[in-house]
């Protein structure tokens, strides 16, 4: 038997070993875990470059939300919040409500600001998603161009859904800051302002799953708008467990960012991975997640829907055949009943005996003769083959295979039609034709009685 050929370590680490287990049918992916992991293993260059993409358009919305943190910064830093009065600071009057009160005035025109950040961002998001999905598909990509296509096909869909979650978001972050002065200057009933601010936290969160959802709908079907956003609300209850635990994974990078307080290190893994494949991740993430909850509600319950793309059967304990294989192996059944001419009969292989007279530039009648008989040689030449060899084994065999098939059928075909005809030859008679036989015999009697 002959050995593998010996490769290098770079070799061995990108292609990896021959028969190597990872190419064995048992591990491709079974579930939509496994299909996640074999696209972010399998396609991870092409989600970094998605993602890179995808950047360049959120940097707006990045310098938004990097001015507002060192605007507060700023403005805690020169009022005297927690100064020492007396020690450093004169007594200022009218400090309560305050700190409520610059937040107020600074989300008002920083979030307006981050909606105008996120509809340019809107638009790198509508070619990522489109490419995403593609992978979650398991498509053939080209990643810039199905990017800018994808574009196209989505900038509608992704707007409206920023410009309406954006608008509702500002008005549940003033909502919430509005009633935060109110409790801080002792206006109103702290008890129902408390209630409300929960309440506009959980309507908050409920948008961003509205959000998502819209996103993938709209990716993936052609919806009005009010139509997508009834039923995104409607995916967001009806599956408000498995939400929260996907939009938990989608969060993974952002957590790095949130532990930033306990060191530089950990805020640095998360600028790094939000760079590399922040956003490509958490798109798949929820593209995956989606797609399962399109294939048990949707695609599985209208007729000629796709369900489960790219996810494999899996291999039967019992050493039975998979799906995949079993739907192959009847397709090539299925292709070696139709009769095919090149195999039923003898064709002669080409050789260099016979050749096509070629014309010269200039040509006369004389080279026309010698052109046309050339083309006769070699039909004669062909059919004479085919007469010495139509009684070759492989092709008696061949169409006597297909003869018995039609011989088959023609039987079938009288059998069937005999069948039709002792049935309508035999069949009962009706209720009326009874009574019409009833009645002509007593006819029949009585005329002859007369």
């Amino acid at each position: 038997m002959a050995q593998g050929e010996k490769k290098g370590f770079i070799a061995r680490m990108l292609e990896g070993k021959e028969r190597d287990e990872e190419y064995a049918r048992s591990t491709l992916p079974t579930n939509r875990w496994g299909l996640f992991w074999d696209i972010f293993k399998g396609r991870f260059s092409k989600l970094v470059i998605v993602n890179l993409l995808m950047l360049i358009f959120f940097i707006p919305l990045i310098l938004v939300i990097v001015l507002r943190y060192l605007y507060v910064e700023v403005q805690g830093a020169r009022l005297p919040f927690s100064g020492g009065i007396g020690t450093g600071y004169g007594v200022i009057p009218g400090m309560l409500g305050l700190p409520e009160q610059l937040t107020l005035a600074t989300d008002l025109r920083f979030v307006a600001l981050m909606i105008v950040g996120a509809m340019i961002a809107a638009v790198g998001v509508s070619g990522g998603m489109y490419v995403i999905r593609n992978m979650v598909w398991t498509e053939g990509i080209f990643v810039a161009n199905d990017f800018w296509r994808g574009i196209k096909i989505n900038i509608v869909v992704v707007l409206q859904a920023t410009v309406f979650c954006g608008v509702l978001l500002y008005l549940l972050i003033t909502s919430i800051n509005w009633t935060n002065w109110m409790n801080a200057v002792g206006e109103g009933n702290s008890v129902l302002n408390t209630i409300f601010i929960v309440m506009s936290y959980v309507a908050i969160a409920i948008l961003v799953m509205m959000f998502l959802w819209m996103l993938s709908m709209g990716g993936n079907y052609k919806l009005k708008f009010f139509q997508l956003i009834k039923n995104s609300f409607l995916m967001s209850f009806g599956l408000i467990f498995q939400n929260i635990f996907f939009i938990i994974c989608m969060a993974i990078p952002a957590i790095f960012f949130l532990l930033g307080g306990l060191g530089t290190f950990f805020m640095l893994i998360g600028v790094v991975i939000f760079i590399l494949f922040g956003i490509s991740y958490m798109l798949l993430v929820w593209f995956n997640y989606s797609q399962w909850a399109f294939d048990k509600f949707f695609e599985s319950k209208r007729e000629g829907g796709k369900v489960n793309r790219g996810i494999y059967s899996k291999v039967s304990k019992d050493g039975g055949q998979s799906k995949a294989v079993q739907e192959y192996e009847a397709n090539l059944e299925a292709a070696m009943n139709v009769k095919s001419d090149l195999s039923a009969r003898p064709i002669k292989p080409i050789t260099d005996e016979l050749k096509v007279y070629e014309l010269p530039e200039t040509f006369s009648r004389d080279d026309l003769k010698k052109l046309r008989e050339s083309k006769e040689a070699i039909i004669e030449d062909t059919q004479k083959y085919a007469e010495e060899h139509k009684n070759d084994e492989k092709y008696v065999v061949y169409n006597a295979r297909f003869e018995k098939m039609e011989e088959e059928k023609k039987a079938a075909e009288e059998e069937q039609a005999k069948g039709k005809g002792k049935k309508k030859d035999g069949k009962p008679k009706g209720d009326g034709e009874a009574a019409a036989d009833a009645q002509n015999v007593t006819g029949k009697k009585g005329k002859g009685g007369r």
